[in-house]
């Protein structure tokens, strides 16, 4: 296995590598370090081994609660993780759309949509979460977004005790290690936690101009994660010194050495949740490891932390759910729950695209060389490398027919600093399963021409259309069936089609425009019978370059008991079943006003508080 590993990295690397020795010194020895440490991360599984807690999902709550809950010297912590453990490319911040296509994604898909991701192969959209230490930290953009107050504030009034703003403020405080410039003093922020939060030092021309455009359009510049998110802002990354900061970085590699009471494996599948029938209680797991089933005993708790898709997987599997869909496919019901049967996420538009008249400011892979990897692992962290896969600032805005309150945005706009050309219609155009002929018909004229450009990805933060997850058959390692229904509600094509609009019109401020900035015109497929700028023309694009930013919430969602549209409580135990708790953004209630990863760290420091009080 290592040997293929070393392969292909000898592939990916050695064109680059040849003509700078010190570049190939560098890259073999931080990829054997990697390789090497995977037998730091591979405690294999005992029969009837006993632990007192057994966390379910490396991601970002999984990880801070195998952090956390190992703190207690007297407590055995196992940490189990499907995936393997993150190399060279995990590193590298602008190459996060290629880690899409890779073991270190499960690769999941929707069903066909009817309504969105018309330019998507088969229509399927593609549904990216995170295989490996660090779950989907270690694979996406690395924003780092908290959300609106009024996000928490509506869970607390939902009926969740203990979650509104002013109550997790402080988790994410004690989370966050904050080195933005110019924040040192805001209460907001903290400067001591374990993840890493800070500018990106690459900037493109294109970026600072924009953001001067969007105040020219009367956008104010703000703090996103601060007193107020409405307006533009440079992007605030989860990166250390311009490397990828993931969840593993931050909270397990800096005391794998010291706690040997932590317990890691990897590789590793859990294919159920052990629960006593009579006693409806949780004792342990079911583990697949190396073609050979496990069971594992905890003597305080299961807390599944596997992803807005693994965990309601999970408890269905263990019988608890929907009882049509249980019933439908044999497992015995030990509890019924409307587990999968709400699912939000948050589903954006790539587009537009603008072209300057400058040349050579826009990343394409063509111009990487051995000397910019070489820098970039000497440490430099001022190079395109470090740019978080292209992202560059952020606009919080409101549509014109909002119902939200005055400080509360409907749409974000992300700068990117180039499109499906940069990567020559790869890394980002098969991550996201669009069909050859949008890049082709599109984009490659950019490509070949190496055309200066940007790109916008108008988001929505609230949509009124809702899908759900259920199993096809009782088969723990075939895929849940997902549909989100994108789209079904036509508002939400409405509120990304202003968003279009506001992008269009901050193009045409001053500061853009001394960059001789223009819309790119090359109409997509299936919406050339629409005169090119029209709103019905955007209503199709908006279907056809479906994008969602993979931010799925609510499968297992938070509330009280009594509503029946719930799965945990507001202590995250399942309802009706003891010792065994959901802690990750499956809990999430409603669609969020930001990217998830965030509340992630913040669900996972919450939880360990409210389960360290539960056994102290």
């Amino acid at each position: 296995m290592h040997g293929i590993v070393i392969s292909c990295w000898a592939a990916f690397l050695l064109p680059l590598a040849l003509a700078d020795k010190q570049f190939l010194s560098q890259m073999f020895n931080i990829g054997l370090g990697n390789i090497f440490k995977q037998n730091l991360y591979n405690d294999a599984p005992q029969q009837n081994a006993e632990y007192d807690f057994i966390v379910v999902g490396s991601g970002p709550a999984g990880c801070v609660l195998a952090n956390r809950l190992s703190e207690n010297p007297q407590w055995q912590v196992y940490l189990i993780e499907a995936g393997g453990v993150e190399s060279i490319p995990h590193q590298i911040p602008i190459m996060a759309a290629y880690l899409q296509g890779t073991h270190s994604n499960w690769g999941y898909k929707s069903v066909p949509q009817r309504a969105a991701c018309l330019g998507m192969n088969n229509q399927e959209c593609a549904l990216p979460r995170g295989k490996i230490l660090g779950g989907t930290s270690s694979i996406n953009f690395m924003i780092y977004n908290r959300g609106n107050r009024r996000d928490f504030d509506r869970w607390a009034e939902f009926g969740n005790e203990g979650w509104s703003y002013d109550e997790v403020l402080p988790y994410f405080l004690k989370s966050e290690n904050s080195q933005v410039k110019g924040l040192a003093m805001s209460p907001y922020h903290n400067h001591s936690g374990p993840l890493n939060v800070e500018d990106v030092r690459y900037r493109t021309e294109a970026a600072k101009a924009y953001v001067k455009a969007a105040q020219e359009a009367g956008h104010n510049k703000t703090d996103y994660n601060g007193e107020s998110q409405m307006g533009v802002s440079f992007v605030q990354a989860n990166t250390l010194k311009g490397r990828r900061h993931s969840a593993y970085r931050a909270y397990i590699e800096p005391i794998r050495y010291t706690r040997k009471n932590l317990h890691i494996v990897t590789m590793a599948r859990v294919t159920k949740v052990l629960i006593d029938k009579q006693t409806k209680q949780a004792y342990g797991v079911r583990l697949l490891y190396r073609n050979t089933l496990y069971t594992i005993k905890a003597r305080k708790e299961v807390i599944l932390s596997a992803g807005a898709f693994n965990s309601p997987q999970l408890l269905m599997l263990s019988g608890i759910g929907p009882e049509d869909n249980l019933k439908g496919i044999g497992v015995p019901i030990i509890k019924e729950l409307p587990v999968g049967k709400l699912l939000y996420d948050h589903m954006c538009h790539f587009g537009p695209t603008f072209t300057t008249n400058s040349t050579g400011k826009t990343f394409f892979v063509s111009h990487t060389t051995p000397g910019l990897f070489a820098s970039f692992f000497a440490g430099d962290a001022s190079t395109v490398l470090s740019s978080i896969g292209g992202v560059e600032a952020l606009t919080f805005v409101k549509t014109p027919h909002s119902k939200e309150p005055h400080d509360m945005p409907d749409v974000k706009f992300i700068t990117v600093a180039g499109s499906l050309a940069s990567d020559e219609g790869t890394g980002l155009l098969q991550g996201a399963n669009f069909r050859p002929e949008i890049y082709t018909k599109v984009y490659k004229p950019l490509n070949d021409a190496q055309t200066d450009h940007f790109s916008f990805l108008v988001m929505q933060f609230h949509p009124k259309s809702v899908g759900r997850l259920w199993l096809h058959n009782r088969n723990p390692l075939e895929w849940p069936r997902i549909n989100p229904k994108f789209f079904h509600n036509s508002d939400d094509v409405e509120d990304i089609l202003e968003g279009i609009k506001e992008v269009i019109r901050i193009s045409q401020m001053p500061a853009m425009q001394k960059l001789g900035v223009r819309l790119h015109d090359i109409p997509v497929p299936g919406c050339e019978g629409h005169n090119f700028g029209s709103d019905d023309y955007w209503r199709c694009s908006i279907r056809v370059m479906s994008y969602t930013l993979h931010h799925q919430v609510a499968t297992c969602r938070m509330g009280p008991e009594a509503d029946n549209s719930t799965v945990v409580n507001a202590r995250l135990q399942v309802h009706g079943i003891g010792r065994l708790r959901v802690a990750d953004t499956s809990i999430i209630p409603f669609p969020p006003t930001c990217h998830t990863n965030a509340a992630s760290f913040m669900i996972g420091e919450k939880a360990a508080d409210m389960i360290r009080a539960e056994w102290s």
